[in-house]
């Protein structure tokens, strides 16, 4: 039975009680289906972050598109078997929060990262890139990598440049033809 109350103290009880088999089906198959769907994922420890911090991580996920959930170990251990992909999640320690991406491969990791320098108790525990499982030692580097908007401006900016070059070279053909015709008539006058 739902819990639906307007004490606080009686939300707080009924939020943390056991989930049902139902509930915990429901979480399994939407855990299964964001993990599948996603390009990326990286699974962060969450263990000791407050509810503001939380809620902050959250909003972040939210503002750049991600998914995010936090998951007990054994349902995320049984999520990843049924996508036949072999990660233990019992070796994380603490709560594990997963984020996926469904556009830009490199934003969870990018956020995550930026995110645990300024709150030292989350760590980043590693990851799944295209269906690929990666350490941390990878999601530190893809943290690293430009975004997919930046790599595609970096690549219109290298595209347009040799056509910059042909047309600035063009132009001081004619500035220099002009030039001269100025002096010309500057010494005819």
């Amino acid at each position: 039975m739902p819990c639906v109350s307007v004490v606080k103290a009686t939300f707080f009880v009924c939020n943390f009680m056991a989930k049902t088999k139902e509930q915990k089906k429901i979480h399994l198959d939407n855990l299964a289906k964001d993990i599948k769907d996603a390009k990326s994922v990286v699974f962060a420890s969450v263990q000791g972050l407050n509810i503001k911090d939380t809620d902050e991580l959250r909003k972040n996920c939210r503002e750049q598109k991600l998914s995010y959930v936090v998951s007990k170990k054994t349902l995320l251990t049984k999520a990843l078997q049924d996508l036949k992909l072999d990660v233990d999640a019992k070796v994380f320690k603490g709560g594990v929060a997963v984020v996926c991406a469904q556009e830009d491969e490199v934003a969870p990791a990018q956020m995550l990262a930026k995110f645990a320098k300024t709150h030292v108790v989350m760590s980043l525990l590693g990851g799944l890139l295209e269906g690929k499982i990666v350490d941390t030692a990878m999601v530190m580097q893809l943290s690293a990598l430009p975004s997919k908007q930046e790599l595609l401006a970096q690549l219109v900016g290298s595209l347009n440049s040799p056509v910059s070059g042909f047309v600035n070279v063009l132009a001081g053909n004619l500035r220099g033809l002009v030039s001269v015709l100025n002096n010309i008539q500057k010494s005819k006058a």
